[in-house]
Order: C-alpha cells, then structure tokens, then sequence
C-alpha cells in the first residue's frame, strides 16, 4: 500500500524506512506538512501519514477524499488537527494511542525540576565561566502540593514519579479511576490549592484554555505550571499577562504551545520570529520552552513505527482496525 508521509523528519525516516518493506508498504516521505495546498501530493495514495501539526480540516478531508485517500494514519496520540466529522463515512483515522506514556511523564518531571532549580539558566552561565549563583534559587518540592489535571496513561505515570517526591497529589479528571489511589477533586479546588499544575489531558472543546484568565488568578502566588499536552490548554496571552505581576507566576515550562505550527520542529534561528506572544514568552527569566519533544525516546520512536504501521496493515488487509478513532 502506497502512504504519503507528511511532516517527515531525518528521524522519522530511521525507523520506518526500515520496517517499511517488512510490512509491504510503500511510503513516500514528504517533508512538507499537510495544508490544503500540500493535499495534491497525496494523489492516488490510499493512505496519509501525518503528525501533530499537520492540518486535517474539512476542506483537507474533501481534497484528500476527491484524491483517494480512505485512511489517515496519525502517528501520534491526540487527534485534535483532523475534522473527525468531516471523516466520517469518508476516511479512517487510525491513531497510535498510546507509545510511552513513561517518556512524556518523565520528561513532565524534567521540565519541573529545570525550571524550578533553574538548572538550564545555570547551564548558560557556567559555559561562560559564570559561577554567580544569584537568582538560581529555587524551592523544595518535598511535600508540596502538585495539581494532575488528566490521569490516563501518561497523568499515571506521572503521577508515580511524583509519588517518589513525596509531593502531596491532587487530581482532577472528568473520568476518574476507580483504582488509581489519589484524591480526586474539582478543578476548581486543583488551581487555588496547587504549588504545581501539570497537564496531560487531550485538547477537547471542553479542555480549550483550561488554564485561563480567570483560573490563573485563582491560582496560588508562585505556582508552577508545566504543560507537555497540547498547547491550546493555555490561553497564552493570559499567561503572559500573570508573567508581567511580580511573584504570581513561580515557573512555567511549556513543550507545547497554542501557535507552534511552522516553528516547532523547525530551524528559526536565523528567521525574524513574527509571534509576539511566543518572541515575549521566552524573555522570561521563569519560562523555560521546549520543541514539543517530550516523547521523543527511543521506545517511544520505536513503538510509534511499530504501530502505525500495523494499522495501516489492518486497514489494507480489511481485518479489525484496533486504534480506529469513532466519534
């Protein structure tokens, strides 16, 4: 089976180049993400391989269809870009639900230790043989109280991690887990109660700005906010707004953010950035960014592969498609 690969990186090529002939598809790699003027390139393909930020709106979903594509192949968890609706009756959408929630969840705790301790402004310094430790200070986590805002696989994960730091742990999600042994509560009671949010629940209509105005300032003085879900759970401009008020904001570590398409995963450096909101974002001495790579371990590149391949094997041999997204 022919697949368009959209977005492909040197890194994706590593692993399915190499297991492209062991499951008998043809896969071609695209650079270019999937807009409306991409779709052409899909042609004749039964089958597109796209990535978290690669558009899949109805006007994507019609041209595709009009093209022959009958399958989308998200090689990621969330599936937020594809008009589901528009899909249906028309294209597949497979996903991979699930690669290493481990990676994510420890990459979460990264991400809240560097900010905390500074340790990435420390980095900086001492390259230049800057030894001054003033304005490095961080605090304890030690029987702090974090805030878990969606325990599914990669929220228990961390959830375990935290655990190991004896940090009192609140949570918060629309379906709890019987079994999980954590005191859920409102989501009201997370944002006024928490040292530490951390998210990892999907971007849903419900979930859109989930971290807003109004809970930011419910929020206690020197709250840690770290986000490695999808950056729309943050309404930017607001964040930046509590950055601005002296001493609300203790740190915030984003490896996601509302406007990252066409910059993360993307060499910049020697580009004009146009995003005044994200140019300010990383002004902060308390806001550490990152190019959405919290999965990227090798388990999880390899279990990515392994899967989104075997789902486009099932959708071409007609048999049960077990990570078919329905709505």
């Amino acid at each position: 089976m022919k697949i368009v690969f959209y977005s492909a990186k040197p890194y994706d090529k590593i692993w399915f180049e190499s297991l492209q002939q062991e499951y008998g598809m043809d896969i071609r790699f695209v650079e270019s993400s999937l807009n409306l003027e991409t779709a052409i390139l899909a042609k004749n393909s039964p089958a597109v391989c796209i990535f978290v930020n690669d558009t899949a709106d109805k006007e994507v979903i019609d041209t595709l269809y009009e093209l022959g594509v009958r399958v989308i192949l998200l090689r990621c968890t969330g599936h937020n870009n594809v008009d589901l609706v528009a899909a249906k009756n028309k294209i597949r959408v497979l996903h991979v639900p699930g690669y290493s929630p481990e990676a994510v969840a420890e990459y979460s705790m990264g991400l809240l230790l560097a900010v905390n301790r500074n340790i990435h402004r420390a980095y900086v310094r001492t390259r230049e043989f800057n030894m001054n430790i003033q304005g490095l200070m961080g605090t304890d986590l030690f029987h702090k109280t974090v805030g878990v805002i969606g325990t599914g696989k990669i929220g228990q994960a961390m959830i375990k991690i935290l655990r190991g730091f004896e940090m009192n742990i609140l949570a918060y999600d629309p379906y709890p887990m019987k079994n999980l042994n954590v005191s859920y509560v409102s989501l009201d009671e997370i944002m006024k109660k928490s040292d530490v949010i951390t998210l990892h629940c999907p971007l849903t209509p419900d979930t859109k700005y989930i971290i807003n105005e109004k809970t930011i300032q419910e929020m206690k003085k020197g709250v840690f906010i770290i986000n490695t879900s999808r950056g729309a759970l943050i309404d930017t401009k607001a964040l930046l707004e509590s950055l601005k008020e002296p001493g609300k904001i203790g740190g915030v570590a984003l490896d996601v953010y509302e406007e990252e398409e066409g910059i993360f995963y993307e060499d910049k450096s020697n580009d004009i950035i146009n995003d005044d909101t994200l140019a300010r974002l990383v002004t902060f001495p308390n806001v550490l960014i990152t190019s959405h790579q919290g999965y990227f371990t090798t388990e999880a590149m390899q279990t990515i592969a392994l899967t989104t391949l075997e789902n486009a094997r099932q959708f071409e041999t007609g048999t049960q498609l077990t990570h078919e997204v329905i709505i």
